[in-house]
């Protein structure tokens, strides 16, 4: 069963994001799709729809991880994903030309499974970057 997400829980979760998805700091004019709602520990898993467990999500990232809460890593070891409520963007990500890198076992969780790095989202950033559009002004104090 999925809870409904009212208006003004949206409104806050966006605004709060600075309408960016909070994990791969796109923002959503320069997405296709928009940026949707997500539960960062998903209802399935005994998520609550309030605000501290929701988060901006693109399209890409957010279907990417579905209900996932983590995966494994190469050596076997479950690692959970980068939680946007808890976790300092910059401990576990850093921007290298186009690409978003992993500095952590979370941050590799988390851009292996939503596709960080896939060639179209490399190539979207690309041409973004030359637009001077990515990382977007709203994303550098979720970087910080």
């Amino acid at each position: 069963m999925t809870t409904h997400v009212s208006a003004d829980l949206r409104l806050l979760v966006s605004t709060r994001a600075g309408f960016v998805c909070e994990y791969c700091l796109i923002h959503e004019d320069d997405t296709y799709l928009g940026c949707q709602i997500d539960h960062i520990i998903s209802e399935k898993h005994g998520g609550p729809t309030v605000a501290e467990n929701l988060a901006y999500a693109c399209t890409f990232c957010n279907r990417s991880k579905g209900s996932d809460i983590g995966s494994l890593l190469a050596t076997g070891q479950f690692t959970r994903f980068f939680n946007p409520r808890s976790d300092r963007w910059a401990d576990h990500f850093m921007l290298v030309a186009d690409r978003v890198e992993a500095k952590s076992p979370i941050g590799e969780a988390t851009s292996r499974i939503l596709a960080f790095n896939a060639p179209e989202r490399l190539l979207e950033r690309s041409a973004l970057t030359q637009l001077k559009r990515y990382p977007p002004s709203a994303a550098q104090r979720l970087m910080a």
